[in-house]
């Protein structure tokens, strides 16, 4: 197998470097990324036309397996003997020669001028920490970082790929700087698609976006906007927020957001889980401030939660359905929390968790060391036995007992609907609702006949309730 030499041949003539023309001009076998870069009319002046990979791009199905398809093409040229892989722009900045570097051994990169550094010459802008990428990776950007550079935008299809992908990040009304050969001028983002020319010089910029002026935003934007408004010159409200002030309301938004779940509306799905995030960047805020800890600590410890404990895809460990899933996940999470006994396994669940959550969890996990119902039928006999207790509590008038007897009913009456698989908060809710909605028919149906419902008999009322249900 023979040697791999990636040659860069930067965006425009006068570009190569002399470690590049000594390669060119030294006989090795030459081959090009694609023949339709204005850089290959430098290589062509050198040495004449040099075999080019143009097909490949016409038989790949996307982006991805374009890359590959390119190495395994160079890769195949090099079988016979070494070769000059000649890409356009900066080799480094180049995917297919990152897959080149997994498959084969031998490689020599000589970089060349990069497709970004251009294109900051051209707009003449002087930056530092910029991102570029070609318009063939853009999908693989996540998140917005400035200034970028978006280079290769050959064709109005990549160019029209690349509008929509960069309108979800930074929003189509975007002021962008385009340049090529042709020129460079500002436009709108929505205006990417409908220039006359494309081409492999033709790069797109977008420069630092200040708060004020950007249509859309990521986490990192949200922290931005909450460090001005607790800064010197920021919100009186937001300047006086604590962790405990900002309690109830991380309580209430988790609570709106689900109801926004359940009724399945996404608008509203959208506003709550904003609101929840927001709540969760107040709590990273307040770290910040206390030197406690950073918006890198609260990420990391997540991800690596999700690594650690998710060892049936991460690791060695094995899961064919959901619960076997979640029986790695609670062993991971045990070894992690150091729960050394069953107790504190129980203990960790946490105290203010709304009472019906609470004590499902707190069974479940009981379940685990095999305290539980066998079966569903054990559950209605100790609900019985439970009903009974508070029977002659209340037959004795001791309200304390009668007290600690309505707790053990409702914690039966928990591990009956778990044992039947039914979700405790959300079966006590609907049913909640349901008497709502069943109450505002009573009452209507009274209203109906004239009459005022404080005015009648429970019996009374009773009869219109089960005309309700009807």
């Amino acid at each position: 197998m023979g040697k791999i030499t990636v040659v860069g041949l930067g965006l425009s003539k006068g570009d190569i470097t002399l470690s590049a023309l000594n390669v060119i001009k030294s006989g090795v076998k030459l081959i090009a990324r694609t023949s339709l870069a204005v850089s290959y009319n430098q290589v062509t002046d050198l040495v004449g036309e040099v075999p080019s990979l143009d097909f490949v791009y016409k038989k790949s199905r996307n982006f991805d397996t374009l890359n590959k398809n390119l190495a395994k093409a160079v890769i195949g040229e090099a079988k016979t003997g070494d070769v000059a892989y000649l890409v356009d722009g900066s080799a480094v900045e180049d995917n297919s020669v990152l897959e080149i570097i997994k498959k084969h051994d031998n490689v020599e990169i000589i970089a060349g001028v990069s497709a970004g550094a251009k294109c900051l010459e051209n707009v003449k802008a002087v930056e530092s920490g910029y991102t570029v990428i070609s318009a063939y990776d853009v999908g693989y950007l996540k998140v917005a970082t400035y200034p970028l550079i978006v280079y290769a935008i050959d064709t109005r299809q990549t160019a029209s790929n690349v509008k929509l992908i960069l309108s979800d990040l930074v929003g189509e009304e975007t002021t962008v700087t385009i340049s090529s050969t042709n020129g460079v001028k500002e436009i709108k983002l929505y205006e990417l698609d409908r220039q006359e020319y494309y081409g492999y010089d033709f790069s797109l910029y977008i420069k630092k976006q200040p708060l004020t002026k950007k249509s859309r935003f990521d986490f990192l934007d949200l922290i931005e906007v909450l460090e001005n408004l607790r800064g010197e010159n920021g919100c009186p409200w937001d300047k006086a927020q604590t962790p405990k002030s900002v309690e109830k309301n991380l309580i209430e938004e988790t609570y709106e957001l689900i109801d926004a779940i359940e009724e399945g509306d996404d608008d509203k799905i959208i506003e709550e889980t904003g609101d929840v995030l927001l709540q969760a960047a107040f709590e990273i805020i307040f770290g910040v401030e206390r030197g406690a800890f950073t918006l890198s600590d609260v990420l990391t410890g997540i991800c690596y939660k999700l690594i650690s404990r998710h060892t049936h895809v991460f690791g060695e460990d094995t899961a064919t359905d959901a619960n076997s899933a979640l029986d790695v996940w609670n062993k991971n999470k045990a070894v992690e929390k150091g729960y050394e006994t069953g107790a504190d396994y129980l203990k960790a669940v946490p105290r203010n968790f709304p009472s019906v959550m609470r004590a499902e969890k707190v069974g479940s996990r009981a379940g685990k060391y095999n305290l539980d119902f066998s079966t569903v039928e054990e559950t209605f006999i100790k609900l019985d036995e439970e009903v009974n207790e508070l029977k002659t509590a209340v037959k004795l008038g001791d309200k304390e007992e009668i007290k600690k007897e309505c707790g053990d009913l409702l914690f039966t009456a928990v591990n009956v609907l778990r044992k039947l698989g039914v979700d405790g908060e959300t079966s006590l809710n609907a049913t909640t609702d349901k008497f709502i909605k069943r109450f505002e028919k009573t009452e209507s149906l009274i209203l109906n006949d004239g009459k005022n419902i404080k005015n009648l008999t429970a019996n009374e009322v009773d009869c219109y309730y089960r005309k309700s249900k009807e």
